[in-house]
């Protein structure tokens, strides 16, 4: 009974009724768009307000209560794509280029999955650790550049782009350095200097992830044709892979000592599935990659999952792992 009242509850959030919207809007053939300089604004917004709070969270917080959880998150970034990579090659048959691209996108992580963790945590009163988005931050890139190293040592044809090119992209790209360079201000700044900013910062973050997800909606619309190219293992890969993930994530936050909440953010992390930081990237490194695998499965199948369905899923699994009643 819990678990259906947390999915009603989730399912009547207005985040996933304005991403619900954006697709029926797509469905309907609505001229309502997005222009591109709002949606860059709403990008810069949330990722920034992530880097921020998790910062002056994470200033509070001792390098012993943290170090472990850092440990357990670059594991992990590493560890999916490794596997997710050969699960595709080896009995998806897809290509090795295609495989370590959709790859990168699972072992990577997406900032607004993670954002709309938080806020249903806050919204189901569980509690969790300050320092999560740093979490978020550690595990954006390793797994992108452990998937193209994959590629690029199993294709001996391969004359993709420079590691340097990939470097900067990836470590100067917008997303990194607003979620870092967020961290680092919240950090230095700590709790009296993000009370100055907190009125743009705290109070207007559901809103304004309200709007960008029904930005979103519209862009996973215009993708659900591409469903039936992607493939049945594929659709499959995209649903049974981020319950797997989100599983191993929880077991390995509750050992490392993470509470409840923190262990099912960990999990959210680990089932999620880049579509901001990973595409560029792999844009760059693997041109020759299909964006209608990757980002179909990313945006399309992963990304509607792990919002409308999941979060309730992992937060009961969490709950079944902690022993606490269901």
């Amino acid at each position: 009974m819990e678990i259906f009242n947390s999915l009603i509850a989730k399912l009547l959030s207005p985040m996933v009724l304005a991403f619900a919207l954006g697709i029926f809007a797509t469905l309907i053939k609505s001229d309502l768009k997005f222009p591109e300089g709002l949606y860059i604004g709403l990008t810069i917004y949330l990722l920034f307000a992530i880097g921020l709070k998790g910062g002056v969270k994470l200033s509070a917080t001792s390098m012993s209560e943290f170090y472990k959880p850092a440990f357990g998150a670059i594991l992990m970034c590493c560890l999916i794509p490794v596997w997710s990579y050969f699960i595709l090659h080896k009995i998806g048959k897809f290509s090795i280029v295609n495989s370590a691209a959709i790859a990168a996108h699972y072992g990577s992580v997406s900032a607004v999955t993670f954002s709309e963790s938080l806020s249903y945590m806050e919204v189901m009163g569980v509690s969790f650790e300050g320092f999560m988005p740093t979490m978020l931050a550690i595990m954006e890139i390793p797994a992108i550049l452990v998937a193209i190293f994959l590629a690029r040592t199993q294709n001996k044809d391969d004359k993709s782009s420079s590691w340097g090119k990939l470097f900067h992209e990836l470590f100067a790209g917008r997303g990194t350095v607003l979620l870092v360079g967020g961290l680092l201000i919240g950090f230095f700044s700590g709790k009296k200097g993000f009370e100055q900013v907190a009125p743009l910062f705290d109070t207007p973050f559901k809103g304004v992830l309200t709007l960008f997800l029904l930005e979103v909606g519209l862009v996973t619309g215009r993708k659900l044709g591409d469903l039936t190219k992607a493939g049945p293992f594929l659709i499959f890969f995209g649903l049974i892979m981020p319950i797997l993930h989100a599983t191993i994530g929880i077991y390995l936050g509750k050992f490392l000592g993470l509470s409840l909440g923190g262990s099912t953010i960990f999990g959210v992390l680990c089932a999620s599935a880049s579509y901001i930081a990973a595409p560029a990237a792999i844009r760059i490194a693997l041109p020759e990659a299909s964006p209608t695998y990757y980002l179909t499965s990313a945006l399309a199948i992963t990304f509607p999952f792990n919002i409308v369905l999941g979060l309730p899923l992992y937060l009961s699994i969490a709950k079944i792992i902690f022993g606490v009643n269901v």
